[in-house]
């Protein structure tokens, strides 16, 4: 399958789609081109224009990573307090704002100030884009809604990539910065097709004060708060794949460095083919857990890969390392499927938004501790760090495995906690 053909199929299937699904994956492809942007040139324009030590790039960013975990947390509950879409429209506007700041960055408190708005706001905005997709949807359209708009995603980051990939040949602070405002005003401009997606928040429910919300709190329901502990360890891949893979290749394996490219595209190519039929079947809770355990499974098979990787010859570690990133972009596809029927499936649909955000909270806790876990595992240890991670991903998607297993099998009571019901 040619890679024109693998961009193109997204795009076709925008004719055919629900209208507020159309709408979301329109404004999805167009911010995405901007954080692809982004993505690519962030750091070299912070170390190489502005002037910042990579130490103070990497220490802002994991600030930032804090701050976004608690948007996260806290966009899940404002979702249902003012509606998913409103808080999705001030969200994004804010992002984008965020993202142009970041063009006249000229110290590590202006950069410090411009990622704090960003991840924060991308917190904010993952947990009332995940409450919308909660609400407008049911059953496997919920789920095949949020696998299209991963392979969207995915394709508008590749575009955007690409377009940063000129930026880099020119190699000029003003290309860089104009690069960083046209991303900045891309991902603004996804904020018109959402305020014109054809879905219109319920009306907030008045309550007095101390009056508790409808519903469960997924605070106190301990099958939610597991199911979010353990898919915060699977998305510990993600920073693997990011951010080790590349140190990996480049240090411990005789491969040469440009490998690391051809890993990633073939990651991104994965998932725009694979996403959306590997993810049929998942929005019942028996098929998101068994999603989840092939997703743990293989990501042992993956980080066999990579640690065998770096006991080849150049030649031998390139089989190796395609295979490796095989395995591994099968285990994303999986894992992804699997968390996003969990998370939905057992969520309280009375506190959509409060349930997304606790597990977009646990998503954002992952990424943020992965750049320490992976760099202090497999990179520090070598293979006794591997066999770390791997039995990590296996206990985590057995784990849900398990969880999902007792849920369809109808589980008593109890695994939900007590004061179920009672606010947070």
């Amino acid at each position: 399958m040619t890679t024109s053909r693998l961009l193109r199929r997204p795009l076709e299937r925008f004719r055919d789609q629900d209208p507020v699904l159309r709408g979301l994956l329109a404004s999805t492809l167009v911010g995405t081109v901007g954080r692809g942007l982004f993505f690519t040139l962030t750091v070299i324009y912070m170390t190489r224009v502005v002037g910042l030590s990579a130490l103070s790039v990497g220490a802002g960013l994991t600030i930032a990573g804090a701050v976004g975990v608690v948007a996260s947390f806290g966009g899940g509950y404002l979702a249902d307090r003012v509606g998913a879409k409103r808080l999705l429209v001030v969200a994004t506007a804010v992002m984008a704002c965020g993202l142009l700041g970041y063009a006249v960055v000229d110290g590590f408190a202006s950069y410090l100030a411009a990622a704090c708005v960003v991840v924060g706001s991308q917190g904010t905005v993952q947990s009332a884009r995940s409450a919308l997709l909660a609400r407008a949807f049911v059953g496997p359209a919920r789920v095949s809604a949020r696998a299209t708009m991963r392979v969207v995603t995915n394709v508008g980051i590749a575009i955007g990539t690409a377009v940063a990939g000129v930026a880099l040949v020119v190699d000029d602070a003003v290309v860089y910065r104009g690069a960083l405002v046209v991303g900045g005003v891309l991902f603004l401009a996804s904020v018109v097709w959402i305020v014109r997606v054809p879905y219109v928040d319920p009306a907030p429910v008045p309550r007095v004060r101390g009056e508790r919300a409808p519903g469960r709190s997924p605070l106190r329901d301990r099958r939610y708060l597991a199911v979010t502990v353990l898919g915060a360890v699977t998305t510990v891949q993600f920073g693997l794949f990011e951010v080790g893979v590349p140190v990996w290749v480049t240090q411990h394996t005789e491969a040469p460095a440009a490998v690391v490219s051809v890993l990633l595209l073939m990651n991104t190519a994965i998932v725009i083919a694979l996403q959306i039929p590997l993810s049929r079947g998942t929005h019942d809770v028996g098929g998101a857990g068994r999603a989840s355990l092939v997703g743990g499974l293989l990501m042992v098979v993956a980080c066999a890969l990579w640690a065998a990787a770096a006991t080849g010859s150049p030649v031998v570690a390139v089989v190796v390392l395609l295979a490796a990133a095989a395995a591994h972009s099968l285990a994303e596809v999986h894992l992804s499927a699997g968390g996003w029927g969990l998370g939905f499936e057992l969520a309280d649909p009375e506190r959509a938004g409060a349930y997304q955000g606790v597990y977009g909270t646990g998503a954002a806790i992952g990424g943020m501790l992965a750049p320490v876990v992976v760099t202090q595992t497999a990179i520090g240890l070598g293979a006794p760090g591997w066999i770390v991670l791997a039995s990590a991903f296996a206990a985590a998607g057995t784990g849900l495995w398990l969880v999902a297993r007792r849920a369809a099998a109808g589980g008593p009571a109890a695994d939900r906690g007590p004061g179920v019901g009672a606010a947070p």
